[in-house]
């Protein structure tokens, strides 16, 4: 996952080079993206992690005619890519997930298939334990992460629903072991998740089901592909909507591919969880 400081220490590294490649002064390069120059210089003095507002991001991109990758740092290509106004935009993973813009996706999506690769264990299949663990480990909050599994374990019980997961077995390997992202948590804490998210896999099925491969044959970030609307790639703290139809359907392709090569299919793996030993 990408840090939201790094994103925001790169970000700023970038428009101080905007602003020396066109010699201007504050006043006027945030008079050119349409910001006012308080907000400009409270930017680029590093007091917060907080980024712009999709539509100055967007601005600055357009003005300066480079790639929105880029100005983040996610690429080193400058170059403007596609119509970038239609088809991006930039949501940040606030606090009190129910009012959401994440929640009002997964509602207009109801009545068609979600497509979810998740960056660890599944939000709805997580042990209060284990939230917890993980909500101090990044320093969120504990409350909005419980009302999240809440919500998509909800979700996921109306009869309408239709979500496949796909992710790697590795992932829950190294949960089992306690190694990587885990380290620390208590063996009885990681058994007693693990029997948890058996029973409701078992319990869900099959309006919920959950695929897994092998990480070694295929390779994907954490997204969520909500129906035919639209898709957000996980950056941790932060998401990258991606709206255009042809974008979706790129992304539904590459999750229908790590279906097809999953070593484990839905109706079996809750039985491979439980076949997991707990170190």
């Amino acid at each position: 996952m990408i840090d939201k400081r790094d994103l925001s220490g790169t970000f700023r590294e970038r428009m101080k080079l905007l602003m020396q490649r066109t010699g201007l002064n504050q006043s006027a390069f945030a008079g050119a993206v349409g910001i006012d120059r308080s907000a400009l210089s409270q930017l680029l003095s590093g007091s917060s992690t907080r980024l712009p507002r999709a539509e100055t991001l967007l601005n600055i991109a357009a003005e300066h005619q480079v790639s929105l990758d880029w100005l983040l740092g996610l690429s080193q290509d400058e170059g403007i890519t596609g119509e970038l106004r239609e088809s991006l935009e930039i949501a940040e993973a606030e606090a009190g997930f129910g009012s959401t813009m994440l929640a009002k996706w997964h509602a207009e999506a109801v009545g068609t298939k979600i497509r979810y690769v998740p960056s660890g264990i599944p939000d709805l299949l997580r042990t209060e334990a284990v939230i917890d663990f993980e909500a101090d480990a990044a320093h969120i909050s504990r409350d909005a992460q419980r009302e999240e599994a809440q919500y998509r374990v909800d979700y996921n019980r109306r009869p309408e629903t239709d979500m496949e997961v796909c992710m790697p077995r590795q992932t829950l390997e190294l949960f089992a072991l306690g190694k990587g992202r885990w380290d620390g948590l208590p063996a009885a804490v990681r058994a007693a998740q693990l029997a948890h998210m058996a029973d409701l896999i078992e319990d869900l099925y099959p309006t919920f089901r959950l695929f897994l491969f092998d990480w070694r044959q295929r390779f994907s970030a954490p997204y969520t592909v909500f129906g035919p609307y639209r898709a957000a790639i996980y950056m941790g703290g932060m998401y990258l909507v991606l709206n255009a139809r042809q974008t979706v359907t790129t992304l539904t392709r590459h999750f229908d591919g790590l279906i097809r090569i999953a070593e484990i299919n839905a109706h079996e793996t809750a039985g491979f969880i439980r076949g997991l030993k707990v170190e």
